[in-house]
């Protein structure tokens, strides 16, 4: 009969790509079926280092605990072995605390045996990844920490967590605003969607001083947009009425198309965009882009409607 108790989705997929073994806590080098699940002791369970989420909702909590009472645990945590007869988590934290403040001496756990802190991270990481109560910049955390420290690229993060590349990417955007930002961001002051329209905005001044007034007025995301459009139309009719010294000029009619075209390629690729246009109809684009990642998100838009 099939077992009603299941890995998360990105859990359970990596076990099975990395043939881990599943065993219970007696059985030393024994390989049971994957569904078996182990009780162990509360107190044996240390928390998980690599834990990405930092914040934990009271409230969800307190429903757990409920829900704990009621029915019991429904789907175990997951832990592996560590040294004197020790555990270590790899998911399942916010079940771990609703057990421990209810007083439990024991939880189910699955036991995965993993030696290689790398790998211990990597299943921690993306485990916890594809929660839904994750706050973006705690996503954002979790995907650069994949790339940095167990040396993947954004389409190996993609492929772990079950998004596209182009998601990642514009997740790891965020952990370029400044601190005052992402800490509204994480608080549920402003969305995701109110931060990617801040990245816009390359002076990180002018990017505080609209976010103040994002947070003060309670700006909507589109209110946000169409404020952002303002100011980098409003900074390129500035660099028109202040040209560069070397000479060169446009007529006004084309200074008009090249703000239009400058604004419009700016909105479509987030970043800042400079046209520099010569008398002899010829010149160049210059795009800015601040890692490889964000490189990459570019060439993607650039060449997202190109025909094969």
């Amino acid at each position: 009969m099939k077992s009603n108790v299941r890995l998360g989705r990105g859990l359970d997929a990596l076990i099975k790509r990395e043939s881990v073994a599943i065993i219970g806590p007696s059985e030393g080098t024994s390989q049971p079926e994957a569904s078996s699940i182990s009780k162990i002791g509360v107190r044996k369970i240390r928390a998980n280092k690599f834990q990405p989420r930092k914040e934990f909702a009271r409230e969800g909590l307190e429903e757990l605990k409920s829900s704990i009472r009621e029915n019991g645990l429904i789907q175990p945590i997951t832990v592996r072995r560590v040294e004197n007869g020790m555990f270590e988590l790899i998911s399942g934290e916010r079940r771990l605390r609703a057990v421990t403040e209810l007083g439990l001496e024991e939880i189910a756990s699955y036991v995965l045996e993993i030696t290689s802190d790398t790998k211990m991270l990597e299943l921690a990481l993306t485990e916890n990844l594809q929660r839904e109560d994750l706050n973006a910049i705690e996503v954002a955390t979790g995907y650069q920490r994949l790339i940095d420290e167990c040396s993947l690229t954004q389409e190996q993060v993609a492929g772990r967590v079950g998004k596209d590349r182009a998601t990642v990417a514009n997740f790891l955007r965020l952990l370029r605003l400044p601190a005052e930002i992402q800490k509204s961001l994480i608080s549920g002051a402003i969305s995701a969607g109110h931060a990617r329209a801040l990245l816009a905005i390359s002076d990180q001044e002018e990017m505080l001083r609209l976010f103040k007034k994002v947070v003060q007025n309670n700006l909507s995301v589109r209110q946000v947009e169409r404020e952002v459009r303002h100011l980098l139309g409003k900074s390129s009719k500035q660099a028109v009425l202040h040209p560069p010294r070397d000479g060169s000029s446009t007529s006004s009619a084309q200074d008009a198309t090249i703000l239009d075209l400058t604004d419009r390629l700016r909105r479509h690729l987030a970043t800042k965009v400079k046209i520099n246009y010569s008398d002899n109809h010829a010149g160049e684009i210059r795009i800015e882009f601040y890692a490889d990642g964000d490189l990459e998100r570019i060439i993607e838009l650039i060449l997202s409607d190109r025909k094969e």
